[in-house]
């Protein structure tokens, strides 16, 4: 594994972990470049967002690859080679539910972004890393890219590739250590860039 990032202890979320995800990812990403301003009322903010995160890792938690550490300091949310973020029937209720809890304007913005997301995917089969985050009281212990390097170890004894999309600029370098290179860059309306990235297969 790249030096810097040490595996660190990890196990498969559960339903029972869902509400510990869900508040590590939301503090995680309430000032992300991407999804802060994603949910422009920042007096609400935290609760539109966690109903996204909610939706998001219990559909995942059908695969077994969302990984935490013990006390879910840290979340990573894998899908393997095949699967989809979203069942069908989460997916069409994406935009209800962000109607439903930011308005209609917001929920447009997100399902523009997430189609932008979706139109660069990779067609290579690939495991997909949908959600790193780290919550606020644990952040500057190398948790997260822990987290990541242990997800990795697990990703290459398989011999799959992986890929993601960076929302915020200060990551790359981060996830360039665990042998993630840029893939392409995706414009959103709002001018902000984010970089996709591939790690290929180890």
């Amino acid at each position: 594994m790249s030096p810097g990032y040490r595996p660190v202890p990890a196990r498969p979320a559960g339903p029972q972990d869902v509400d510990a995800m869900v508040d590590t990812l939301t503090t995680a990403f309430f000032d992300d470049p991407l999804w802060g301003p994603a949910f422009p009322d920042a007096e609400r903010r935290a609760v539109q967002a966690a109903a996204l995160w909610r939706l998001y890792v219990t559909s995942a938690l059908r695969y077994p690859w969302t990984l935490v550490t013990p006390a879910v300091e840290a979340v990573a949310v894998l899908i393997p080679p095949g699967g989809t973020e979203l069942t069908p029937e989460d997916e069409a209720g994406l935009e209800p539910l962000l109607s439903e809890v930011a308005g209609p304007d917001v929920a447009r913005a997100i399902m523009i972004v997430c189609e932008r997301f979706e139109a660069v995917h990779p067609t290579e089969p690939h495991f997909y890393l949908s959600l790193l985050g780290t919550h606020d009281d644990h952040r500057g212990k190398g948790l997260g890219m822990g987290l990541l390097a242990e997800a990795l170890t697990r990703v290459d004894a398989i011999g799959a590739p992986c890929y993601l999309e960076s929302s915020n600029p200060a990551n790359d370098v981060r996830y360039g250590r665990l042998g993630f290179v840029p893939h392409g860059r995706i414009t959103l309306a709002s001018g902000h860039v984010v970089t996709t990235m591939w790690r290929p297969v180890r």
